[in-house]
């Protein structure tokens, strides 16, 4: 894959039986690997702000793990069959989360990679919703390509 790529992130929540809207963001982006891991790294506006976030995602075998800093700081990881806790820090506030990871299936060619992790979140021990991401990611000039659904 190049270094440059076009990355597509996608957000679904399911909060008490009602599914909610997607989410979905392109954006621009830069990719490397190393030690067997992938690395993204992006850049997120913040609507209402002069301010944004750098993110960095890490995809290794069975996780992900999310890095955000700027307005908002997190550092968020999903691997499967495992419960983790974090700290989402805002401009208002922190927030202590867990998630429970359910599924994190990576596919991957020369030119594209395809992630889907699904888990459920909780604050203070307390169910918030089922979760969907969904990360695509493809050189520049690439044409489309997703997984298939499993």
């Amino acid at each position: 894959m190049t270094k440059q790529v076009l990355i597509t992130i996608s957000g679904l929540q399911l909060m008490d039986g009602e599914t909610g809207r997607p989410v979905e963001v392109v954006t621009a982006g830069e990719y490397y690997q190393k030690n067997g891991k992938h690395y993204l790294f992006y850049e997120e506006a913040v609507e209402g702000s002069r301010e944004h976030i750098e993110n960095r995602l890490k995809i290794g075998e069975g996780s992900l793990e999310v890095t955000k800093k700027g307005l908002i700081r997190t550092h968020m990881v999903f691997e499967k069959g495992r419960k983790t806790k974090t700290s989402y820090e805002t401009p208002f506030g922190s927030i202590e989360m867990e998630f429970a990871t359910s599924k994190v299936l990576l596919q991957e060619s020369e030119e594209f990679m395809d992630l889907q992790v699904c888990y459920s979140m909780e604050m203070d021990n307390v169910f918030l919703a089922d979760c969907s991401i969904r990360v695509n990611v493809k050189s520049k000039n690439a044409k489309d390509f997703r997984l298939q659904e499993t």
